[in-house]
């Protein structure tokens, strides 16, 4: 195998590693978009664009060739000299092997570089549902304690109220228990005092019944 084939080669090893490192459970979207993000790998893959369009258009130029030496082995016809020379035939058909074998190696390394550009692109896709999931849940969360809290503090307050209320409720209570013991007293004053009166009266009654009665006597 000449350089260049061994370096294409090369690249398709490291293609294929690339996407089994990036395939395996190693590390979580989250940490992978952290690394594909940061500030050394954001500095490479501004260089690193150029060369990759430029190993793109290489590979697909190295497939046409490919393409071109493998109809120029499989269109050779054959003929009773060819055959008579075993070596001759058993070349042409390596060289065919080669030119085939190159074509897979193009074509394979020019699919992995899609696969590999569109598992980063699902990498980071994922990366930015799974903030954006956990961003949702932690303000259902936050908004499910807030909720709570004013569940609470309304509760406390209802509580507060209550308590306010049967306090004043019971102070009415003393109050009214006190004006009826106080109505109730002058109640009995009163009754007393009418008593008193009655007795009075009557006493008084009595005197100037006395009185007219002694004052008839004299005028006798």
């Amino acid at each position: 195998m000449s350089l260049q084939w061994t370096l294409i080669a090369v690249f398709l090893y490291i293609e294929i590693a690339v996407v089994i490192i990036l395939i395996l459970p190693l590390f979580s979207p989250m940490k992978w978009n952290r690394i594909l993000h940061s500030n050394f790998i954001k500095t490479l893959s501004i260089q690193a664009v150029w060369y990759f369009y430029f190993i793109l258009v290489m590979l697909v130029l190295f497939m046409l060739d490919t393409i071109r030496e493998m109809r120029k082995y499989s269109n050779i016809e054959l003929n009773d000299h060819l055959h008579s020379h075993l070596d001759a035939e058993m070349q042409a058909n390596m060289r065919l092997f080669r030119a085939q074998r190159n074509f897979y190696i193009c074509l394979f390394s020019l699919l992995l570089n899609f696969v590999i550009k569109r598992l980063l692109t699902l990498i980071s896709t994922q990366a930015t549902l799974i903030a954006k999931s956990e961003a949702a849940m932690k303000q259902a969360i936050s908004a499910s304690t807030a909720a709570k809290d004013i569940l609470n503090q309304k509760s406390d307050a209802h509580d507060k109220e209550v308590n306010e209320l049967k306090t004043v409720i019971i102070s009415l209570e003393e109050k009214l228990s006190k004006i009826t013991s106080d109505r109730n007293a002058i109640k009995s004053q009163a009754e007393s005092l009418t008593k008193e009166y009655d007795r009075l009266l009557g006493e008084h009654r009595k005197l100037q019944e006395s009185i007219s009665a002694s004052g008839d006597k004299k005028k006798e």
